[in-house]
């Protein structure tokens, strides 16, 4: 095909000199280019926001932006740099000025509106008292929230510390390459340290820093102030890339190890000795003091008026708890960083479906919400404890006799099942019935907290059942691995081919959780015809999926990387993570020694001092409580057939007490709580943030502690108050002789 002169002069015109466009269409142009560049870039942005940021503070931060808006006020300058820093590690959008002006806003709203309240309406200056303190705790409760989750996020990242510097050099061990030893680390670390690694690529990626080595860099900035000796085992890792010596470069990665696990240890103990005085204190503030205050409330709840049972719900249930559990808090932020277990499911997104309780339909695995099971039978059992209030409800005449010293009469006295009487200060035109006063009502409550504490204590047990079984069988395999990496290694040396070492590795570790995990690769490679990369990490049958042990999973790693390089780079690479993963070993084992004292002793604290003590003070407020409104019954009826007043004052004397039906829920109550934050800070001591552990621990001893209180308390209640039926049965026969010698000497 020919072309013609003017098709030439066309395109020269066009190419060459073109016509410049219009400002429209020029203006649509840049604002095509704007949207396709923004699309990709926060497209990227977005698919590595959602991966990487934390589940964010929605709420806290719609409060503070809101209320500080209002009203920006301007911390100090140390105060502005620590929020600042808080926020930016705990991905809060807030300004420092915002956290401020929202915190003063909403907690002198919160107080004035609070004492108005308490003084115009209800004319209660405990509530005046109350709201005031509240408005305290919610000024440093708003001004505190990012350095609480700025420590959470230091925790849960430098619990994987020790395990993140084992990855770099096990990597590094083989192929000296910092930007593969840190994307190594990243794929089998859990979040969050896993999150800090791809951040440190991504900076390199989005060309933030030039290199990865000044990406990490700016990144150990951060931990210098909290973490030196992470700091410092990168710094040595660094130093290895600028070895001409490989034996040097050897050298020097293994030493960085070494660093981290030993100042690990050394913190660990001074952390150990340290703790001893807190856990004192925690001890008398949580316990001691709370419970001689439970053995002095019986008689000022009996003699006192003007003390209610919701004075008691708000000190004990709510500013108790909430005391000892910032007290505690504030413990395990001095823990040192480096140690602890991890979430397997985090770490294996496979596993999660196992995070509820599971039904097999053949190979089908379908997941039952745990919520609903504890939920149903919390309720069911609760419903038994409220049923006094239910009945009355119901039926306000309907009672019975239960011991029958005296005669039940209902909405009266005597001795009732379920035991509403008229209050002491009811008058004829304003009768009021108060209760439950009943030895059986007291009694029933006790399945009030049973269902609480077992619902709760089922719904985290369930929530980790499933989990903490695959990691303890896990965690036993890794216990031996080392021994098994060494034997394959052996092997490898012989410079057999992995697919031969892998079967007499198996032979030799026959018997062993290692001999089973050799011999499935074994079979896989045989059977199924997989290579030896294939027979690991298959996602159907590879023997990974029966040890899902990152340890595990990033040992088989480095072996198929290093098996690249000849079955001797192999061997010495499989030999090295052996050894590394002994001293891990030695190091954690020493560590729980320290800690051995220590967990002993808030482990008694949580199934046996809190719940036993706690038990038997309710049983003696129940006997207490049945004498004095049993023998102001007798007093009374004495005062009307004498017709004289010579008991008037000792009646003036007795108020109408608090129903042992509600002080048991109340105490129980708090019980539960406690129960509930020293397992916490029991768990988080031992073994820094654990979340599975955490949920594991809960329901084991909210179930075991719930049922030992719950078993005490209604048995003492039962024993005290036959004891007491007996004493008030002699008195009532006394009474009647002494009545009725007076009327026949009349």
């Amino acid at each position: 095909m020919e072309i013609t002169k003017e098709e030439i002069d066309k395109a020269f015109e066009k190419y060459l000199n073109p016509k410049p466009p219009s400002p429209k269409e020029e203006q649509k142009k840049n604002a095509e280019a704007v949207k396709i560049d923004s699309e990709v870039v926060s497209r990227e942005y977005k698919e590595f926001k959602k991966e990487a940021m934390p589940k964010p503070l929605g709420l806290y931060e719609t409060i503070v932006k809101t209320t500080g808006s209002i009203i920006s006020i301007s911390p100090s300058p140390r105060k502005r740099e620590e929020l600042q820093d808080s926020c930016r590690i705990s991905f809060i959008d807030a300004r420092p000025e915002q956290i401020m002006g929202a915190a003063v806003i909403i907690s002198l709203f919160i107080g004035a509106l609070g004492v108005f309240l308490s003084i115009v309406m209800f004319g209660s200056l405990f509530f005046t008292f109350f709201f005031v303190i509240l408005a305290f705790i919610l000024y440093f409760m708003i001004l505190n929230v990012p350095k609480y989750s700025a420590n959470i996020w230091r925790m849960k990242a430098s619990n994987q510390m020790v395990l993140c510097i084992f990855y770099v050099v096990t990597y590094m061990r083989h192929t000296s390459n910092l930007e593969g030893a840190i994307n190594f680390a990243a794929t089998h670390l859990a979040p969050p340290l896993s999150l800090d690694m791809k951040k440190v690529l991504w900076d390199v990626e989005t060309e933030t820093y030039p290199s990865a080595k000044d990406s990490l860099t700016a990144y150990l900035d951060t931990w210098k102030k909290y973490n030196l000796e992470f700091v410092e085992a990168f710094n040595l890792v660094l130093s290895s890339l600028y070895e001409p010596s490989e034996e040097r470069r050897i050298a020097l990665l293994e030493k960085s190890l070494q660093v981290i696990l030993d100042e690990t240890f050394e913190k660990m103990m001074h952390y150990a000795y340290n703790l001893k005085s807190p856990i004192t204190m925690l001890h008398m503030l949580g316990i001691v003091l709370p419970v001689l205050g439970l053995i002095i409330l019986p008689l000022a709840i009996n003699f006192l008026r003007s003390v209610k049972w919701y004075y008691l719900f708000i000190l004990y249930d709510i500013f108790l708890p909430i005391i000892v559990y910032y007290f505690g808090r504030s413990m395990l932020s001095s823990r040192p960083t480096g140690y602890g277990d991890t979430d397997i499911s985090a770490e294996n997104p496979s596993l999660k479906v196992y995070r509820n309780p599971v039904i097999r339909f053949g190979n089908k695995v379908v997941p039952v919400p745990a919520v609903f099971v504890a939920f149903f039978v919390g309720i069911i059992i609760m419903v038994i404890g409220f049923s006094p209030l239910i009945i009355h409800y119901l039926d306000p005449n309907f009672d019975f006799s239960f011991i029958g010293t005296i005669e039940c009469k209902p909405n009266q006295g005597g001795d009732c099942f379920i035991g509403y009487r008229l209050s002491k200060y009811s008058t004829a035109d304003n009768p009021v019935i108060i209760g439950p006063y009943g030895t059986g009502a007291s009694l029933l409550s006790v399945f009030v907290i049973l269902g609480l504490g077992m619902g709760i204590g089922l719904y985290y047990r369930m929530k980790s059942k499933n989990i903490i079984k695959i990691r303890e069988k896990t965690k036993k395999l890794e216990k031996e691995f080392a021994t098994a990496l060494f034997q394959l290694g052996s092997r490898l040396g012989d410079e057999l081919p992995p697919e031969i070492a892998f079967q007499k590795a198996s032979e030799t570790m026959a018997g062993t959780l290692s001999g089973q995990f050799f011999d499935i690769i074994t079979q896989n490679i045989k059977r199924l015809g997989m290579n030896v990369e294939q027979a690991i990490f298959d996602k159907d049958k590879g023997a990974i999926k029966v040890f899902p042990g990152k340890v595990i999973e990033s040992s088989m790693k480095v072996l198929i990387e290093s098996s690249k390089k000849g079955p001797l780079t192999a061997a010495n690479a499989v030999m090295s993570v052996s050894e590394y993963i002994n001293q891990m070993h030695k190091v954690n084992e020493r560590l729980r020694d320290l800690l051995a004292e220590i967990i002993s002793s808030m482990k008694t604290q949580i199934n046996f001092m809190v719940p036993v003590i706690s038990g038997i003070v309710v049983g003696i407020t129940s006997m207490i409580t049945t004498i004095m409104g049993k023998l102001s019954l007798l007093l009374k009826e004495s005062q009307s057939i004498e017709g004289v007043s010579q008991t008037q004052g000792i009646l003036e004397m007795f108020g109408d007490g608090m129903p042992t039906f509600y002080f048991q829920i109340i105490v129980g109550i708090y019980v539960v709580e406690i129960i509930y934050i020293l397992t916490v800070l029991a768990t988080g001591v031992e073994n820094g943030s654990d979340k599975v552990g955490e949920r594991y621990y809960l329901g084991k001893n909210l179930m075991r502690s719930t049922a030992v209180y719950c078993a005490i308390a209604f048995l003492v209640m039962l024993l005290f108050n036959m004891v007491a039926g007996q004493i008030l049965s002699s008195l009532a026969t006394q009474n009647k002789l002494n009545t009725t010698n007076k009327q026949c000497n009349k």
